[in-house]
Order: C-alpha cells, then structure tokens, then sequence
C-alpha cells in the first residue's frame, strides 16, 4: 500500500509539473507577441499564428494520440510528449525567422497534444472515485498556477531578457518533468490491450482538424479559405463514417449516446472558444493601446489566473459533492459577464475596470473548468479513460483554436497587412469589441448546453 501511495504522489507531481508547463508557456508568449513582431516585422494576421499554429497541431493530433495511449501506454506516450515538449522549446528558443518560429510551435503543439491526452487519464487511472475530484482540482490548479506566473515572469523575462528566455525556460522544465517521469514513475497504464489502432480514423480527423481550423482562420487572409474549410467539413463525414463502422474506433460514438458526457463535452467547446482570446486581445491592448510594457502588461493580466488557481481545487471538491452541472453553468455565466465587460473597453478605459472583469473571469473559469472534468470523466467506464480524457482535452484545444481562428478573422477584416503599431490602436480596439461581444454570445449559450447535460449522480458513475 505505501508503494502504491508513493507511486500516487509521484504520477499527481509529473501531471502537475506538464500541467503548469503548457498553460505557462501559452500565457507567457501572449506578452511576447508584440515583441516577436517587431523581430521578425510579422503583421499582426501573421502574429496571431504564433499561438495559433500550436493549437492547431495539439488538437489535431491530440485525439489519435489519446487512443494511442489507450492501447500501447498512457506513460510511453506522456514520457514522448515532454520529450518532444522540450526539443520543440529549445528550437523556438533559437529560430532564425518568424517561419522557422511557426515551424517550430506546430511541433510543439504535436508534443503538447501526447501530454494533454494522457496526463488526466493517468490521474484518473490512478485515483480512486472519492479522491478524483481532488487530485483533478490539483491538477486544474496547477494549470491555472502556470497561467498566473506566466505573464508576470513571461513579461519580465520579456522585457529583460527577450521573448527567446521563454522557451529555453520551457527547455529546462520540460526536461526535469520528463526525466522525473522516466526515473520515478514506475507503473505503465494501458486501457484497451489487444484492440486494433484506427489508422484510416486518425488520418481523416487530424486532417479534418487541420483543414477546419486553418480553413476557418483564413477566410479573409486567403483566398482558398472556403476550399479548406469545406474539405476538412467532408474529412469530417468520413471520419464520423469511419468511426461508426470500425470495431475498434479511435473514437467511440457511442460515448456521445450519454448526456453528461455529450453535453458537458459541447459546453468545454463552447466555453473555450468564447474565453480563450481574451489574454491574447487584451496582452495587445494593454500594450499597443495603453503604451505599456510586458512586464507591467503582465501583473495586470495576472487577476484572472491567480484567482483560477486558488478557487479550482475549491470547485474540485465541490463537485464530489454538489450537481458538477450546476458549478460550471454558474461559472460559465461569470465568463460571460466577463466578456461582455471586456466588450465595453475603450482607450480610455480605467484599469479598474479591467482587473475587475478579469477577477470575474478568473472565479468563472474556476467554478466551470473542475466541475466540467469531473463530470466527463464520471460519465466512462475505466477502459474509456484514455479516450475520455483526450476527447475533454479536445474540446478545449479545439475550443481555443477556433477563438483564435475568430480573432484572426476579426482583425483580417480591420488590420489585414498592417503591423501591431499604436497608430493602428483605433482598428485594434474595434476587432477587439467585436471578438468580447461575439464571444460573450457564444458564452451565454454555452450556459444552456452546460445545463441541459442533467445529473451526474444518476448516470451511475
């Protein structure tokens, strides 16, 4: 039993450490964004991909790889990821051009998506019903830790060292948890031994990711826009085909036949893509329309995170306890609210005002994020762990690449070919109330798909 507890102890610290690694580094390169553009004379469509393009590849590749680690070992494939994590960190440390840059942040969204589609099912393998909620609450508090310290020391190291220092500090992290990984974590977890891997699957959806997300972003940029999206619409079909004949599926659609699991999977989409692009378009507002620099950029945006992390394991808890539908619609409405905030900025906007919409955000974000989890999971047997875990992950990578994807939308149709400079702050500030109002919307329904999803404590999990 003391070997199993430690062992315990050790899977919650190698999931907290690449749980905190990824949200940080994302954080941190918000505030580095406008830093990078001015390297690189990146306009500002162009700079949005260098957070777009690891999203996109982490959601992309996130699912097969899920499945993956179903079949062959949840630990093989997390050990790769921090691996492939790390090398991709130390590579964007030392690119030559903002392309080589983007190069670089596709690989490390292919690693980040081997992390993301294990490390929950790992913690969910390991811990049992009654402790679930807590060591997933532990887990969503390190990410919002990693989201907190990344634009304060993102925006320091920013300002001091330049945008490089982020990655090499990604380096040296990812390596540590990789090597506590192989060196301490002794148990392999395999949930379905024997099945056949859903090549055929795998292909069409990561393609059907890729074409839908890129396709979506470059409707006013590019010119065969329509023709990405509607390709990735039709690998979609085939994908759902695929799925729905094959004995072994990379994804069990029959999952979807369960509310809690269905509904509580659309309202992560939803929510995602309705917050994510709010650090993102406010790290710009605060520089491009306010004149300030990263560092000071960064303590102000630290609201919201900072309050994520103290209020997750809270909201972890209470979802052992209370209805996880009735915590995350409510944390949802706070999101919105947020939002609609946000909507309301102007160049001469008090500060005030803004930390009070991220203090809301933040108890939002909480009371949804932990909750939501803990519901997805409750609703699966134990075999559908791997890909229950990769399936929540999905939503939210897919959720925040489409945030992403409106953004670039947005600000193709006001800064299309123009560089991130405070002449262009009128053009910034109008995509910006655009992006929080549509987002606010997209929020408020997200809301009532959160609440439709019915209780957890009757699906008997």
């Amino acid at each position: 039993m003391q070997a199993e507890e430690k062992n315990r102890r050790y899977v919650l610290v190698v999931a907290a450490m690449a749980a905190f690694l990824t949200p940080f580094i994302g954080s941190s390169v918000n505030l580095a964004v406008p830093a990078i553009g001015r390297e690189f004379h990146l306009e500002a469509v162009m700079l949005n991909w260098v957070v777009t393009a690891f999203l996109l590849t982490s959601a992309a590749f996130l699912l097969p790889f899920g499945r993956a680690a179903d079949l062959y070992g949840r630990k093989k494939v997390f050990l790769a990821g921090l691996v492939v994590f790390s090398l991709s960190s130390l590579c964007s440390a030392l690119a030559p051009s903002g392309k080589v840059l983007l190069l670089f942040r596709a690989l490390h969204g292919i690693g980040g998506s081997m992390i993301f589609s294990t490390g929950m099912a790992i913690l969910t393998s390991v811990f049992p019903p009654q402790e679930r909620g807590k060591a997933l609450g532990i887990n969503v508090a390190a990410v919002y830790t990693g989201l907190s310290l990344g634009p304060v020391l993102g925006g320091f190291l920013t300002h001091y060292l330049g945008w490089r220092s982020i990655f090499l500090l990604a380096f040296v992290m990812g390596a540590a948890a990789a090597l506590l990984t192989a060196t301490r974590v002794k148990q392999e977890w395999v949930g379905a031994a024997g099945e056949d891997y859903d090549l055929p699957g795998a292909v069409f959806y990561t393609l059907s990711m890729a074409l839908l997300m890129y396709g979506f972003s470059s409707l006013k940029t590019d010119a065969y826009g329509w023709w990405f999206f509607t390709v990735g619409l039709l690998l979609l079909a085939l994908f759902i085909w695929q799925e729905l004949r094959y004995r072994h599926p990379l994804l069990n659609l029959v999952l979807f036949k369960n509310p809690v699991f269905a509904f509580s999977n659309l309202a992560a989409l939803i929510h995602y893509s309705a917050t994510f692009g709010a650090g993102f378009l406010l790290s710009l507002y605060l520089q491009v329309v306010k004149g300030m620099d990263a560092q000071v950029a960064g303590f102000i945006l630290l609201a919201q995170p900072v309050l994520m992390a103290l209020l997750s394991p809270l909201a972890g808890r209470l979802s052992d306890r209370l209805e996880p539908r009735l915590l995350a619609s409510a944390g949802m409405f706070l999101s919105a609210l947020s939002l609609f905030l946000f909507s309301t900025v102007g160049a001469d906007t008090p500060l005030e005002l803004l930390v009070g919409g991220l203090a809301v955000a933040g108890v939002g974000f909480a009371f949804f994020s932990s909750p939501n989890t803990n519901a997805v999971m409750s609703a699966v047997e134990r075999r559908y762990y791997g890909v229950a875990s990769a399936t929540v992950s999905t939503m939210r990578l897919v959720g925040q690449a489409f945030s992403m994807a409106m953004i670039t939308f947005f600000f193709g149709l006001y800064l299309k070919g123009l560089a991130l400079t405070p002449t262009v702050a009128p053009l910034l500030l109008k995509s910006m109330r655009l992006s929080f109002g549509v987002f606010a919307f997209l929020c408020l329904l997200g809301v009532a798909a959160s609440m439709a999803r019915g209780r957890v404590r009757e699906t008997g999990a």
